[in-house]
């Protein structure tokens, strides 16, 4: 049985595992606590991410390299919506997620039947052509000034401005993508998209429609970028056209490629030890070699291609 399955299915694993998930706000961490928390928030942020790109790499073998764009797309949602009209971020939401769809499933339509390269070449252009938009329209995005003053996220009429509010709010969010992915994983749905992954000509033979299942992954993968990228918006109150570079794309497929493509225990690992990690180099590494940081991580994705290509937790065969 796969460290997913049971992951998911034994309380002994993760029930002391969300618990100290969410007593972590409550750990004396003195003057630190409220930077642990951010750092901790924005790892939750990539868990999403990586939970969301894993739909399409992992779960269907389409190689994503513009995933970054709809991480975009919800964070100029929500940041439009809120600045122009003061909604709140339940309202936000949904609006985000459906505009995530609506162009996953318009990015994907037309690339069907493209093959592993040329369909990452396709989302590597969709991103760029999404954050060029991004950029030069000022009339709708502000373009490099960006969107500045965005409310903090609310509930029941309260601001959320407090550090471990924030924190338990993108826990909710990432556990509800979480038991999202692990039950449609275990699903007819997610059996087509491992068929897929494996043998297309074979799925398409034995009654799978393989379109539609694209469609869906694409569809459902976008929604959770778009999540992730409006509660950010959200959180940080400020999103810019440089928040969502290339290097975004290739960090959030870095992580499922550490933690074992496909996997969703693997992906949650990867960003785990990944996203700290980023921002323990930021802190150690000189402002000269800031950008050094970028090489450490291309040398560790090589080093886990030489000894463990599946990554830490890779995912059984079907």
């Amino acid at each position: 049985m796969h460290l997913d399955d049971r992951l998911f299915s034994d309380k002994k694993l993760y029930l002391p595992l969300l618990a100290a998930v969410l007593l972590l706000p409550w750990v004396p961490m003195g003057l630190a606590g409220p930077y642990v928390l951010r750092v901790a928030t924005l790892t939750l942020v990539y868990m999403v991410l990586a939970l969301g790109l894993n739909v399409v790499p992992g779960f269907t073998g389409l190689l994503d390299l513009g995933y970054v764009g709809f991480f975009g797309l919800g964070a100029y949602t929500a940041g439009l919506l809120t600045v122009h009209y003061q909604w709140s971020i339940w309202l936000v939401l949904p609006l985000a997620v459906m505009n995530g769809v609506f162009w996953g499933v318009l990015r994907g339509a037309p690339t069907l039947r493209l093959g592993d390269d040329y369909f990452a070449i396709v989302t590597f252009g969709f991103s760029e052509l999404i954050i060029l938009v991004i950029r030069n329209e000022l009339w709708l995005t502000r373009g490099p000034m960006g969107v500045p003053g965005i409310a903090r996220p609310d509930f029941c009429g309260a601001v959320l401005d407090q550090p471990w509010q924030a924190y338990y709010l993108i826990l909710f969010f990432l556990l509800l993508v979480l038991w999202v992915v692990v039950r449609i994983r275990s699903s007819r749905l997610g059996r087509a998209w491992f068929a897929i992954r494996e043998d297309e000509i074979a799925a398409e033979c034995v009654g799978v429609n393989v379109a539609n299942y694209k469609i869906i992954a694409f569809a459902l993968s976008a929604a959770i970028g778009a999540l992730a990228g409006a509660f950010y918006a959200r959180w940080f109150r400020f999103v810019h056209p440089d928040m969502f570079k290339f290097w975004e794309s290739i960090l959030i497929l870095c992580l499922i490629v550490f933690g074992g493509m496909g996997s969703i225990s693997g992906a949650l690992l990867g960003a785990f030890i990944l996203i700290p990690l980023t921002e323990v180099l930021r802190i150690v590494l000189p402002d000269s070699l800031s950008n050094a940081r970028y090489l450490l991580f291309g040398l560790l994705i090589v080093c886990m291609m030489r000894w463990r290509p599946a990554g830490l937790l890779p995912v059984e065969k079907e």
